[in-house]
């Protein structure tokens, strides 16, 4: 008992290890050919972490999947999972599972022979695997289906049959390929919370492929942005959202309106604009002299009212047409600061007077300084929203 005491205070204030990340790619590259597919790349995905890569066709998202998963090799470059290189490794002596759009279940099997596969091909004892396999039908709420064909699911029931056959191994990581984009936008919608809810309560880390940009939003924790084999932007989607750092970014996410801006130096927190109005935007480094740059605002961060009291710096524009989308209306405007026409997005609730909507009319735009975001030549808004 002594002795257990002596040691206590030793053992209080030790330091903890430093946290493994669950995936590293360091200098990670892929070529084929004279094609470069993905540029070297240093990422970091965190241990449990729900990670989304995002972008359109042929940006390099699958190509980094399949690089984690070991399906292609990395030109230069490691990879690591939770502290071990696994780039030599072969795709099944990795602790990582896939879960394809195109489900690849076994049509002669039933959902629990398909479910038990891979335990079967490992040697766990009948008892384990049974067992196993229960719990994770349940995870995906098919407890009652087991015994059915594959052809005798729904698309959305067979999707998460092969869920549950990726995770019944419990793998320390989860790929998941674009597992969504064959189904209807409905079942879509609801599977994206199941799977965010299956990954919660499993702690596996997820990396999730899609172009699908709300899906992403919906899910993730994070997410990289990737175009032309380049990761754009990574961070939360609340910070991919609202600071873009750079053009592709914020056109990629969501709908945004660009005015062609001056930076006049002086490190003020303003930009003139083409028709010589000057405006607030959010933080912004010093600039010494005068600097192009381009001036993001999202459709619901512009006000639109009557031009007589509108706010000092407002914008004068003439509205297009408007559409009623449900929640918000949708006012497209024209707008001498503007060369393409500056989208509004009206709130169902905000109290706005119904004829300043209407087309052919004169309005006054502006907003709030902290919701128009600076980006310059380079991609870069003030160094905001990398992590």
């Amino acid at each position: 008992m002594d002795q257990v005491a002596a040691r206590a205070p030793e053992e209080a204030t030790a330091t903890p290890p430093p946290a493994v990340a669950g995936i590293e790619l360091r200098g990670v590259s892929k070529s084929y050919g004279h094609h470069t597919a993905l540029e070297p790349v240093q990422l970091e995905i965190r241990d449990g972490e729900f990670f989304c890569l995002l972008g359109p066709s042929g940006c390099g998202k699958t190509t980094t999947l399949n690089l984690i998963g070991g399906f292609v090799a990395p030109t230069q470059g490691t990879i690591w999972i939770q502290g071990q290189r696994v780039d030599r490794l072969p795709p099944h002596k990795r602790n990582v599972n896939t879960v394809f759009q195109s489900y690849a279940l076994f049509p002669h099997m039933t959902v629990r022979e398909n479910v038990a596969f891979g335990l079967r091909m490992a040697r766990v004892a009948k008892r384990e695997t049974a067992s196993r396999v229960a719990d994770a039908l349940t995870l995906v709420g098919l407890e009652q289906f087991g015994d059915r064909l594959p052809g005798q699911l729904s698309g959305g029931q067979q999707q998460r049959v092969a869920v549950a056959r990726a995770l019944v191994r419990r793998p320390a990581v989860l790929l998941l390929d674009e597992p969504l984009g064959a189904l209807d936008l409905k079942l879509r919608k609801r599977l994206q919370v199941e799977l965010s809810q299956i990954h919660r309560e499993v702690g596996t880390t997820f990396v999730y492929v899609t172009h699908d940009q709300e899906e992403a939003m919906t899910m993730a924790d994070r997410i990289a942005v990737l175009n032309v084999g380049v990761i754009e932007q990574i961070g939360a989607p609340e910070v991919i959202y609202k600071r873009p750092r750079s053009r592709f970014v914020a056109d990629f996410i969501g709908e945004s309106n660009f005015f062609e801006a001056t930076l006049d130096g002086g490190g003020k927190d303003t930009v003139v604009l083409a028709d010589g109005t000057r405006v607030g935007t959010a933080r912004q480094e010093p600039s010494q002299g005068t600097k192009k740059v381009t001036l993001m605002v999202r459709p619901e961060s512009i006000h639109l009212s009557a031009p007589d009291g509108a706010p000092p710096g407002s914008l004068q524009a003439r509205t297009i047409q408007n559409s009623f989308l449900g929640s918000h209306t949708r006012v497209a405007t024209e707008c001498p600061a503007s060369q393409d026409l500056v989208l509004v997005a009206i709130d169902g609730k905000a109290d706005v007077d119904a004829s300043v909507l209407e087309p052919d009319r004169e309005v006054a735009l502006w907003w709030k300084p902290d919701d128009a975001v600076v980006i310059d030549e380079a991609g870069s808004n003030a160094k905001e929203g990398q992590e």
